[in-house]
């Protein structure tokens, strides 16, 4: 399954990120994007279900008419926290452990 994963500002002023359908014109499965101060002064990500807190299952489907902006390029990081969440498997990449890289403890989910 191909997925073509956007992050897109809406016409209420939200960013949202979820896979888009060229053939139905809606954005699927989305989430909320929403950032967080973080208490060494830095900001964090949190990746929501879009109707949370009354629903908690990413299924949200928005038409194409409700986006407002599109941005250009998605973080790889952010791509795969999103798969992630959306699939419950964890990206390789991603994997501390596996890959012995560094978490920048820039998205919580």
């Amino acid at each position: 399954m191909q997925y073509d994963v956007r992050l897109v500002k809406l016409v209420s002023g939200e960013t949202v990120m979820g896979n888009y359908d060229a053939d139905s014109k809606t954005l699927k499965d989305v989430v909320l994007i929403q950032a967080v101060p973080a208490v060494s002064g830095s900001v964090q990500l949190a990746m929501l279900p879009f109707g949370f807190p009354y629903e908690e299952e990413i299924n949200a489907k928005l038409d194409e008419c409700h986006i407002m902006y599109q941005y250009a390029k998605v973080p790889e990081e952010l791509k795969n926290k999103y798969l992630e969440a959306k699939s419950n498997i964890k990206i390789a990449s991603s994997l501390n452990a596996v890959s012995g890289g560094k978490d920048s403890g820039s998205l919580l989910l």
